[in-house]
Order: C-alpha cells, then sequence, then structure tokens
C-alpha cells in the first residue's frame, strides 16, 4: 500500500492475522487465493457492545421473594394503641424513642 510503512500493514490470508514470522504456505493457502491487505490500528478487538456502560441485566440471578407473615387486624390495631400511649406518657412507658437524652 503507498503510504503506509511496511511494519504497519497486516496481511489476512482468510480473515485471520499472518503472525510476522509465519509464510502464506504455513497457513495452508492455495495458489490464486485472495489476500486481504490492511493497516495495522492501535488498540484491540471490541468484545461485545459499544454502548455506554450501565445495568447488568440478565446476569445476575433472579432472588425469589419471601412470603412475609401476615398480621390479623387485632394486632395492628393493638400496637398502634400501643403506640399511642407511649407518645402521649412518655414518663409510664418504659419504651423510649430513638433519641432520647434520658
Amino acid at each position: 500500500l503507498e503510504g503506509i510503512a511496511p511494519e504497519d500493514q497486516v496481511v489476512l490470508p482468510a480473515g485471520t492475522v499472518l503472525e510476522d514470522e509465519a509464510t502464506l504456505s504455513q497457513c495452508g493457502e492455495e495458489a490464486l487465493s485472495t489476500l486481504e491487505v490492511a493497516r495495522r490500528m492501535l488498540g484491540g478487538k471490541v468484545h461485545g457492545s459499544l454502548a455506554p456502560p450501565g445495568k447488568v441485566r440478565r446476569q445476575t440471578p433472579k432472588v425469589v421473594k419471601q412470603e412475609k407473615k401476615k398480621t390479623d387486624r387485632r394486632s395492628q390495631v393493638a400496637d398502634a394503641v400501643q403506640l399511642l400511649l407511649c407518645q402521649c406518657c412518655a414518663h409510664f412507658c418504659k419504651k423510649k424513642g430513638l433519641n432520647a437524652n434520658s
């Protein structure tokens, strides 16, 4: 190729890169076969998509949701009443809030 140094040229018989020390007869090429000559480029092969990195999908196993223990209405009401009593009568209740000083 004109304008390209010989060390930057790559011979591609049958779509594979010919090594620097190898000959065409070692690659199994026959007479009158087509060869491709290309320019050596910086960088390597690109594997996968060229899209920007993002969320990885379809690679992590899906976790099965666990069933929650069902609470009846009576226990919910009892918990709400106990919470109200603790808020209005804080000195009688032994439970303290998260940021209690005493």
